[in-house]
Order: structure tokens, then sequence, then C-alpha cells
């Protein structure tokens, strides 16, 4: 499983969620997303566009997480 760390690279970069959104300009929906849900699937090219708005490869910023975790339930 493979978990988002953007919310925490943008945190330590004094990044706010709207900057971020101004910066990769993207859809303020998908930042707010990406922040609550770090397992939500998302696009290479989105994971790109975030790397370059935060000035890191995009290796930092995603975590492999072990697949015993518990199931988290899907949303309606």
């Amino acid at each position: 499983m493979i978990r988002l760390r953007v919310k925490e690279v943008a945190q330590a970069k004094g990044i706010s969620q709207g900057k971020l959104q101004r910066r990769s300009d993207m859809d303020m929906k998908t930042i707010r997303k990406m922040y609550r849900d770090p397992f939500v699937i998302i696009t290479t090219e989105t994971l790109w566009k975030l790397a370059k708005a935060l000035e890191v490869s995009s290796c930092e910023l995603i975590e492999d997480m072990p697949d015993d975790l518990p199931e988290i339930p899907e949303k309606p």
C-alpha cells in the first residue's frame, strides 16, 4: 500500500494548502482530499506536479506501508 506524504512535506517546508494549490496549479478539492486521506489514489502527473511545487523528488512524497494494515472503509 502506498501512502502520500504531501501534507507532511508541505508543512515541513512551511507551505500552506493555498500556496501548494497555486504552485501546483491544481484544484483545491484535490489538495484537501490528499491532506485528509493520504491513501487516496492519484495519477503520476499529479504526483509530478506536487513534487515540482514542493521542490522535492516525487520519491519523497510517497511511502510504502505494510499490507497488513486494517482496510480503510470505502466512502459512499
